[in-house]
Protein backbone atom coordinates (compact mmCIF):
# COMPACT_ATOMS: atom_id res chain seq x y z
CA UNK A 1 0.00 0.00 0.00
CA UNK A 2 1.25 3.50 -0.78
CA UNK A 3 0.30 6.91 0.47
CA UNK A 4 1.27 9.60 2.93
CA UNK A 5 -0.71 9.86 6.17
CA UNK A 6 -0.45 12.61 8.77
CA UNK A 7 -1.28 11.84 12.38
CA UNK A 8 -2.06 15.03 14.27
CA UNK A 9 -1.35 14.40 17.94
CA UNK A 10 1.28 12.20 19.58
CA UNK A 11 -0.73 10.80 22.46
CA UNK A 12 -1.51 7.13 22.87
CA UNK A 13 -4.32 7.09 20.30
CA UNK A 14 -2.22 8.86 17.69
CA UNK A 15 0.84 6.70 18.33
CA UNK A 16 -1.26 3.53 18.06
CA UNK A 17 -2.67 4.65 14.72
CA UNK A 18 0.81 5.60 13.52
CA UNK A 19 2.20 2.17 14.42
CA UNK A 20 -0.62 0.42 12.55
CA UNK A 21 -0.23 2.61 9.46
CA UNK A 22 3.55 2.22 9.42
CA UNK A 23 3.05 -1.54 9.44
CA UNK A 24 1.02 -1.15 6.25
CA UNK A 25 4.00 0.37 4.48
CA UNK A 26 2.47 3.83 4.42
CA UNK A 27 4.54 6.94 4.86
CA UNK A 28 3.54 8.26 8.28
CA UNK A 29 4.19 11.72 9.71
CA UNK A 30 3.28 12.37 13.34
CA UNK A 31 2.80 16.04 14.22
CA UNK A 32 2.66 16.91 17.92
CA UNK A 33 2.06 20.49 19.06
CA UNK A 34 3.83 20.09 22.38
CA UNK A 35 7.53 19.59 22.98
CA UNK A 36 6.99 15.97 23.93
CA UNK A 37 4.96 12.96 22.92
CA UNK A 38 2.61 11.07 25.20
CA UNK A 39 -0.47 13.24 25.52
CA UNK A 40 -1.96 12.53 28.94
CA UNK A 41 0.91 10.18 29.84
CA UNK A 42 4.41 11.61 30.05
CA UNK A 43 7.56 11.68 32.15
CA UNK A 44 9.73 14.60 33.22
CA UNK A 45 12.94 14.98 35.23
CA UNK A 46 13.15 16.71 38.60
CA UNK A 47 16.11 16.76 40.99
CA UNK A 48 17.56 13.57 39.56
CA UNK A 49 14.25 11.67 39.59
CA UNK A 50 12.13 10.54 36.66
CA UNK A 51 8.61 11.72 37.47
CA UNK A 52 5.44 10.57 35.76
CA UNK A 53 2.85 13.33 35.47
CA UNK A 54 0.35 10.95 37.06
CA UNK A 55 -0.02 7.36 38.11
CA UNK A 56 -1.49 5.08 35.46
CA UNK A 57 -2.43 1.47 36.03
CA UNK A 58 -3.43 -1.26 33.62
CA UNK A 59 -6.05 -3.95 34.14
CA UNK A 60 -5.84 -7.38 32.58
CA UNK A 61 -9.00 -6.53 30.62
CA UNK A 62 -6.98 -3.86 28.76
CA UNK A 63 -6.35 -6.44 26.08
CA UNK A 64 -5.58 -4.10 23.19
CA UNK A 65 -3.20 -1.98 25.24
CA UNK A 66 -1.36 -5.07 26.48
CA UNK A 67 -1.16 -6.41 22.93
CA UNK A 68 0.32 -3.09 21.81
CA UNK A 69 3.04 -3.34 24.46
CA UNK A 70 3.88 -6.87 23.33
CA UNK A 71 4.18 -5.60 19.79
CA UNK A 72 6.41 -2.73 20.89
CA UNK A 73 8.56 -5.07 22.96
CA UNK A 74 7.80 -3.31 26.25
CA UNK A 75 5.34 -5.66 27.96
CA UNK A 76 8.08 -6.43 30.50
CA UNK A 77 7.68 -2.86 31.78
CA UNK A 78 4.45 -3.84 33.55
CA UNK A 79 4.14 -6.00 36.63
CA UNK A 80 0.66 -7.55 36.63
CA UNK A 81 -0.83 -9.19 39.71
CA UNK A 82 -1.54 -12.90 39.68
CA UNK A 83 -4.93 -12.03 41.14
CA UNK A 84 -6.83 -8.85 41.93
CA UNK A 85 -5.68 -7.74 45.38
CA UNK A 86 -6.11 -4.19 46.67
CA UNK A 87 -5.07 -3.22 50.20
CA UNK A 88 -7.58 -0.71 51.56
CA UNK A 89 -6.42 1.64 54.31
CA UNK A 90 -8.63 3.32 56.91
CA UNK A 91 -7.49 6.01 59.35
CA UNK A 92 -6.84 4.59 62.78
CA UNK A 93 -8.17 1.15 61.81
CA UNK A 94 -5.45 -0.39 59.72
CA UNK A 95 -5.83 -2.26 56.49
CA UNK A 96 -8.36 -4.59 54.99
CA UNK A 97 -8.29 -5.79 51.41
CA UNK A 98 -10.35 -6.52 48.34
CA UNK A 99 -8.90 -9.77 47.01
CA UNK A 100 -10.49 -12.12 44.54
CA UNK A 101 -10.43 -15.87 44.92
CA UNK A 102 -9.26 -18.10 42.09
CA UNK A 103 -12.73 -19.31 41.22
CA UNK A 104 -14.93 -18.53 38.21
CA UNK A 105 -16.91 -15.29 37.95
CA UNK A 106 -19.04 -14.13 39.65
CA UNK A 107 -18.07 -16.33 42.61
CA UNK A 108 -14.69 -14.59 42.78
CA UNK A 109 -16.43 -11.38 43.82
CA UNK A 110 -18.50 -13.09 46.51
CA UNK A 111 -15.37 -14.24 48.29
CA UNK A 112 -13.78 -10.80 47.94
CA UNK A 113 -16.77 -9.07 49.51
CA UNK A 114 -17.17 -11.69 52.23
CA UNK A 115 -13.78 -10.71 53.66
CA UNK A 116 -14.02 -6.96 53.10
CA UNK A 117 -14.06 -5.48 56.59
CA UNK A 118 -14.66 -1.89 55.43
CA UNK A 119 -18.33 -2.93 55.21
CA UNK A 120 -20.50 -4.56 57.84
CA UNK A 121 -21.84 -8.04 57.15
CA UNK A 122 -25.34 -6.74 56.21
CA UNK A 123 -23.72 -4.15 53.93
CA UNK A 124 -21.67 -6.87 52.23
CA UNK A 125 -24.81 -8.92 51.57
CA UNK A 126 -26.60 -5.92 50.09
CA UNK A 127 -23.53 -5.15 47.97
CA UNK A 128 -23.64 -8.68 46.55
CA UNK A 129 -27.26 -8.17 45.53
CA UNK A 130 -26.42 -4.83 43.93
CA UNK A 131 -23.50 -6.41 42.05
CA UNK A 132 -25.84 -9.08 40.69
CA UNK A 133 -28.23 -6.37 39.51
CA UNK A 134 -25.38 -4.43 37.90
CA UNK A 135 -24.21 -7.57 36.12
CA UNK A 136 -27.65 -7.79 34.52
CA UNK A 137 -27.35 -4.37 32.86
CA UNK A 138 -26.32 -3.93 29.23
CA UNK A 139 -23.77 -1.07 29.13
CA UNK A 140 -24.60 -0.47 25.46
CA UNK A 141 -28.25 0.31 26.26
CA UNK A 142 -28.62 4.04 25.42
CA UNK A 143 -31.06 4.66 28.26
CA UNK A 144 -28.38 3.80 30.82
CA UNK A 145 -26.28 6.73 29.67
CA UNK A 146 -29.06 9.10 30.68
CA UNK A 147 -29.00 7.97 34.34
CA UNK A 148 -26.39 8.73 36.98
CA UNK A 149 -24.56 5.88 38.65
CA UNK A 150 -25.17 7.55 42.00
CA UNK A 151 -28.92 7.48 41.49
CA UNK A 152 -28.76 3.78 40.61
CA UNK A 153 -26.69 3.07 43.72
CA UNK A 154 -29.22 4.89 45.90
CA UNK A 155 -32.06 2.93 44.31
CA UNK A 156 -30.24 -0.30 45.18
CA UNK A 157 -29.44 0.57 48.78
CA UNK A 158 -25.82 1.47 48.10
CA UNK A 159 -25.63 5.01 49.42
CA UNK A 160 -23.49 6.17 52.32
CA UNK A 161 -20.75 3.83 53.52
CA UNK A 162 -21.14 1.17 50.79
CA UNK A 163 -20.83 3.80 48.09
CA UNK A 164 -17.74 5.39 49.63
CA UNK A 165 -15.99 2.19 50.70
CA UNK A 166 -16.72 0.04 47.66
CA UNK A 167 -18.29 1.55 44.56
CA UNK A 168 -16.56 4.95 44.59
CA UNK A 169 -13.27 3.25 45.41
CA UNK A 170 -13.29 1.88 41.87
CA UNK A 171 -15.59 4.12 39.84
CA UNK A 172 -14.02 7.46 40.76
CA UNK A 173 -10.59 6.24 39.67
CA UNK A 174 -11.93 4.53 36.54
CA UNK A 175 -14.24 7.32 35.38
CA UNK A 176 -12.54 10.36 36.93
CA UNK A 177 -15.98 11.39 38.09
CA UNK A 178 -17.95 11.15 41.36
CA UNK A 179 -20.62 8.46 41.19
CA UNK A 180 -23.43 10.99 41.60
CA UNK A 181 -22.30 12.65 38.36
CA UNK A 182 -21.14 9.57 36.42
CA UNK A 183 -22.95 7.84 33.56
CA UNK A 184 -24.57 4.58 34.63
CA UNK A 185 -23.78 3.15 31.20
CA UNK A 186 -20.05 3.78 31.61
CA UNK A 187 -20.08 2.61 35.22
CA UNK A 188 -21.84 -0.62 34.22
CA UNK A 189 -19.23 -1.09 31.50
CA UNK A 190 -16.40 -0.66 34.03
CA UNK A 191 -17.80 -3.02 36.63
CA UNK A 192 -18.98 -5.67 34.18
CA UNK A 193 -15.81 -5.67 32.10
CA UNK A 194 -13.34 -5.45 34.96
CA UNK A 195 -15.01 -7.10 37.93
CA UNK A 196 -18.19 -9.02 37.22
CA UNK A 197 -17.96 -10.93 33.95
CA UNK A 198 -14.45 -12.44 34.11
CA UNK A 199 -12.56 -13.34 37.26
CA UNK A 200 -9.10 -12.20 36.15
CA UNK A 201 -10.13 -9.05 34.28
CA UNK A 202 -9.40 -6.59 37.11
CA UNK A 203 -5.92 -7.88 37.97
CA UNK A 204 -3.83 -4.73 38.24
CA UNK A 205 -0.64 -3.98 36.34
CA UNK A 206 1.72 -1.23 37.51
CA UNK A 207 4.61 0.14 35.43
CA UNK A 208 8.05 -0.71 36.77
CA UNK A 209 9.71 2.01 34.68
CA UNK A 210 8.76 5.61 33.83
CA UNK A 211 5.73 5.97 31.57
CA UNK A 212 7.68 7.24 28.58
CA UNK A 213 9.53 3.90 28.53
CA UNK A 214 6.31 1.89 28.62
CA UNK A 215 4.73 3.00 25.35
CA UNK A 216 5.79 6.52 24.32
CA UNK A 217 9.44 6.00 23.34
CA UNK A 218 8.87 2.42 22.13
CA UNK A 219 6.08 3.63 19.82
CA UNK A 220 8.23 6.46 18.49
CA UNK A 221 11.04 4.01 17.73
CA UNK A 222 8.56 1.61 16.12
CA UNK A 223 7.27 4.27 13.73
CA UNK A 224 10.65 5.72 12.77
CA UNK A 225 12.13 2.24 12.25
CA UNK A 226 9.48 1.75 9.55
CA UNK A 227 10.28 4.95 7.73
CA UNK A 228 7.93 7.28 9.58
CA UNK A 229 8.72 10.75 10.89
CA UNK A 230 7.83 12.19 14.29
CA UNK A 231 7.84 15.96 14.84
CA UNK A 232 7.25 17.63 18.19
CA UNK A 233 6.70 21.36 18.79
CA UNK A 234 4.86 21.29 15.47
CA UNK A 235 1.26 22.51 15.80
CA UNK A 236 -1.18 22.09 12.94
CA UNK A 237 -3.29 25.21 12.58
CA UNK A 238 -5.83 23.95 10.06
CA UNK A 239 -6.67 21.11 7.68
CA UNK A 240 -8.18 21.83 4.28
CA UNK A 241 -9.23 19.35 1.60
CA UNK A 242 -9.40 19.55 -2.20
CA UNK A 243 -9.00 17.19 -5.15
CA UNK A 244 -5.28 16.83 -4.53
CA UNK A 245 -5.66 15.68 -0.93
CA UNK A 246 -5.39 17.20 2.51
CA UNK A 247 -3.46 20.40 3.11
CA UNK A 248 -2.09 20.81 6.63
CA UNK A 249 -1.20 24.37 7.59
CA UNK A 250 1.81 24.48 9.91
CA UNK A 251 3.52 27.57 11.28
CA UNK A 252 6.30 27.64 8.69
CA UNK A 253 5.05 25.43 5.89
CA UNK A 254 2.22 23.49 4.36
CA UNK A 255 2.04 19.69 4.10
CA UNK A 256 0.06 17.77 1.47
CA UNK A 257 -1.01 14.24 2.45
CA UNK A 258 -3.42 11.55 1.31
CA UNK A 259 -5.18 10.95 4.65
CA UNK A 260 -5.29 12.47 8.12
CA UNK A 261 -5.82 11.05 11.61
CA UNK A 262 -6.83 13.81 14.02
CA UNK A 263 -5.79 12.48 17.43
CA UNK A 264 -6.03 15.64 19.49
CA UNK A 265 -8.30 16.81 22.29
CA UNK A 266 -11.98 17.30 21.34
CA UNK A 267 -11.71 21.09 21.30
CA UNK A 268 -8.54 21.02 19.20
CA UNK A 269 -10.20 18.62 16.76
CA UNK A 270 -13.13 20.99 16.34
CA UNK A 271 -10.71 23.83 15.62
CA UNK A 272 -8.46 22.06 13.14
CA UNK A 273 -10.92 20.04 11.04
CA UNK A 274 -12.51 21.58 7.94
CA UNK A 275 -16.20 22.42 7.92
CA UNK A 276 -16.79 19.57 5.45
CA UNK A 277 -16.07 17.10 8.26
CA UNK A 278 -19.42 18.08 9.81
CA UNK A 279 -18.18 17.93 13.36
CA UNK A 280 -20.42 19.59 15.90
CA UNK A 281 -18.15 21.91 17.91
CA UNK A 282 -20.84 22.55 20.53
CA UNK A 283 -21.05 18.82 21.28
CA UNK A 284 -17.28 18.50 21.56
CA UNK A 285 -17.16 21.46 23.93
CA UNK A 286 -19.98 19.94 25.98
CA UNK A 287 -17.86 16.85 26.62
CA UNK A 288 -16.03 19.10 29.05
CA UNK A 289 -13.05 18.00 31.09
CA UNK A 290 -12.28 16.58 34.50
CA UNK A 291 -9.01 17.07 36.39
CA UNK A 292 -6.56 14.75 38.11
CA UNK A 293 -4.07 15.91 40.72
CA UNK A 294 -1.06 13.94 41.94
CA UNK A 295 0.65 14.72 45.22
CA UNK A 296 4.26 13.52 45.30
CA UNK A 297 6.01 12.92 48.62
CA UNK A 298 9.57 11.70 49.14
CA UNK A 299 10.36 10.40 52.63
CA UNK A 300 13.85 10.07 54.09
CA UNK A 301 13.13 6.44 55.03
CA UNK A 302 10.66 3.79 53.81
CA UNK A 303 7.22 4.18 55.42
CA UNK A 304 5.31 1.23 53.94
CA UNK A 305 5.82 -2.15 52.31
CA UNK A 306 2.83 -1.63 50.01
CA UNK A 307 3.34 -1.17 46.29
CA UNK A 308 -0.04 0.52 46.11
CA UNK A 309 -3.19 0.88 48.18
CA UNK A 310 -6.58 2.53 48.18
CA UNK A 311 -7.98 4.53 51.09
CA UNK A 312 -11.44 5.23 52.48
CA UNK A 313 -12.55 7.89 54.98
CA UNK A 314 -9.49 9.89 53.92
CA UNK A 315 -8.67 12.65 51.42
CA UNK A 316 -6.19 10.13 49.99
CA UNK A 317 -7.80 8.03 47.25
CA UNK A 318 -4.96 5.83 46.00
CA UNK A 319 -1.25 5.82 46.78
CA UNK A 320 1.62 4.22 44.89
CA UNK A 321 5.25 3.52 45.69
CA UNK A 322 7.17 5.16 42.85
CA UNK A 323 10.66 4.74 44.33
CA UNK A 324 11.88 2.17 41.80
CA UNK A 325 10.51 3.67 38.57
CA UNK A 326 11.70 7.15 39.58
CA UNK A 327 15.23 5.96 40.34
CA UNK A 328 15.18 6.94 44.02
CA UNK A 329 18.18 5.40 45.78
CA UNK A 330 17.37 6.23 49.42
CA UNK A 331 14.09 6.68 51.25
CA UNK A 332 10.68 6.17 49.67
CA UNK A 333 8.70 8.11 47.07
CA UNK A 334 4.91 7.89 47.29
CA UNK A 335 2.50 9.36 44.76
CA UNK A 336 -1.05 10.11 45.89
CA UNK A 337 -3.45 10.00 42.94
CA UNK A 338 -6.58 12.17 43.21
CA UNK A 339 -9.24 11.66 40.54
CA UNK A 340 -12.23 13.96 39.99
CA UNK A 341 -9.99 16.53 41.65
CA UNK A 342 -12.02 19.71 41.21
CA UNK A 343 -11.56 20.37 44.93
CA UNK A 344 -7.78 20.31 44.66
CA UNK A 345 -6.95 21.47 41.15
CA UNK A 346 -6.35 25.11 42.13
CA UNK A 347 -5.29 24.59 45.74
CA UNK A 348 -1.82 25.96 46.54
CA UNK A 349 0.94 23.49 47.27
CA UNK A 350 1.04 24.69 50.87
CA UNK A 351 -2.60 23.72 51.35
CA UNK A 352 -2.08 20.30 49.80
CA UNK A 353 0.89 19.77 52.10
CA UNK A 354 -1.25 20.72 55.13
CA UNK A 355 -3.90 18.18 54.15
CA UNK A 356 -2.03 15.22 52.72
CA UNK A 357 0.98 14.83 54.98
CA UNK A 358 -1.24 14.35 58.06
CA UNK A 359 -3.59 12.17 56.01
CA UNK A 360 -0.72 9.89 55.04
CA UNK A 361 0.34 9.79 58.67
CA UNK A 362 -3.06 8.51 59.78
CA UNK A 363 -2.97 5.76 57.14
CA UNK A 364 0.70 4.85 57.46
CA UNK A 365 1.95 5.42 61.03
CA UNK A 366 5.58 5.43 59.93
CA UNK A 367 4.86 8.39 57.65
CA UNK A 368 3.90 10.52 60.65
CA UNK A 369 7.34 10.12 62.21
CA UNK A 370 9.51 10.20 59.07
CA UNK A 371 10.90 13.41 57.63
CA UNK A 372 9.85 14.58 54.17
CA UNK A 373 12.68 15.52 51.83
CA UNK A 374 10.60 16.55 48.81
CA UNK A 375 6.98 17.52 48.27
CA UNK A 376 5.55 18.63 44.93
CA UNK A 377 2.32 18.50 42.96
CA UNK A 378 1.39 17.77 39.35
CA UNK A 379 -1.97 18.87 37.95
CA UNK A 380 -3.78 17.80 34.82
CA UNK A 381 -6.77 20.10 34.39
CA UNK A 382 -8.14 18.28 31.35
CA UNK A 383 -7.20 14.70 32.15
CA UNK A 384 -10.40 13.17 30.73
CA UNK A 385 -13.73 14.29 29.40
CA UNK A 386 -16.57 14.51 31.93
CA UNK A 387 -18.04 11.02 31.86
CA UNK A 388 -21.47 12.10 33.02
CA UNK A 389 -24.97 11.12 31.86
CA UNK A 390 -25.70 12.13 28.29
CA UNK A 391 -22.14 12.08 26.98
CA UNK A 392 -22.58 9.00 24.78
CA UNK A 393 -24.51 11.02 22.23
CA UNK A 394 -21.78 13.69 22.23
CA UNK A 395 -18.90 11.32 21.44
CA UNK A 396 -18.31 11.28 17.66
CA UNK A 397 -17.68 8.22 15.55
CA UNK A 398 -14.13 8.06 14.16
CA UNK A 399 -15.25 8.44 10.54
CA UNK A 400 -16.05 12.02 9.54
CA UNK A 401 -18.03 13.18 6.52
CA UNK A 402 -14.75 13.56 4.61
CA UNK A 403 -13.33 10.20 3.47
CA UNK A 404 -9.74 9.89 4.61
CA UNK A 405 -10.17 12.31 7.52
CA UNK A 406 -10.71 10.34 10.73
CA UNK A 407 -10.74 10.99 14.46
CA UNK A 408 -8.89 9.13 17.20
CA UNK A 409 -8.93 9.55 20.95
CA UNK A 410 -10.38 7.99 24.06
CA UNK A 411 -13.13 10.64 23.86
CA UNK A 412 -14.51 9.25 20.59
CA UNK A 413 -17.27 6.63 20.45
CA UNK A 414 -15.19 3.66 21.58
CA UNK A 415 -17.73 2.13 23.96
CA UNK A 416 -15.04 2.44 26.64
CA UNK A 417 -14.43 5.09 29.27
CA UNK A 418 -11.64 7.61 28.77
CA UNK A 419 -8.77 5.22 29.50
CA UNK A 420 -5.55 4.03 27.87
CA UNK A 421 -7.44 1.01 26.56
CA UNK A 422 -10.02 3.28 24.95
CA UNK A 423 -7.25 5.34 23.37
CA UNK A 424 -5.59 2.27 21.84
CA UNK A 425 -8.87 0.92 20.52
CA UNK A 426 -9.64 4.26 18.91
CA UNK A 427 -6.20 4.35 17.29
CA UNK A 428 -6.72 0.91 15.77
CA UNK A 429 -10.15 1.91 14.46
CA UNK A 430 -8.81 5.12 12.93
CA UNK A 431 -5.97 3.28 11.19
CA UNK A 432 -8.42 0.74 9.81
CA UNK A 433 -10.56 3.50 8.31
CA UNK A 434 -7.51 5.07 6.66
CA UNK A 435 -6.43 1.71 5.27
CA UNK A 436 -9.84 1.16 3.73
CA UNK A 437 -9.86 4.68 2.29
CA UNK A 438 -6.51 4.12 0.61
CA UNK A 439 -7.65 0.85 -0.92
CA UNK A 440 -5.98 -1.63 1.37
CA UNK A 441 -8.99 -3.28 3.03
CA UNK A 442 -8.40 -6.88 3.85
Amino acid sequence: MTGHVAVIGGGLAGLTAACDLADEGLRVTVLEARRRLGGATFTFHLDGLEIDNGQHVVLRCYTQYLNLLRRLGSAHALEVQRQFDVPVLRPGVGRTRLRRARVPAPLHLLTALARYRALSVPQRLRAVRAAAALRGLDPAEPALDEISFGRWLDDHGQGGAPRAALWDLISVAALNCPSEHASLGLAAMVFRTALLDHAAAADIGVPTVPLDQVHVLPAERYVTARGGAVHTNCPVRAVRVDRRGFHLFLDQRRLLVDAVVVATTPIAAAAVCPSEANLIPADLHRLGSSPIVNVHVVFSEPVTDLRFAAAVSSPVQWLFDRSGPAGLEHGQYLAVSLSAAQRWISAPVSRLREVFLPALGTLLPAAARTSVTRFFVTRHRRATFQQRPGTARLRPEPATSVPGLVLAGAWTATGWPDTMEGAVRSGHEAAGLVRRHLGGDR
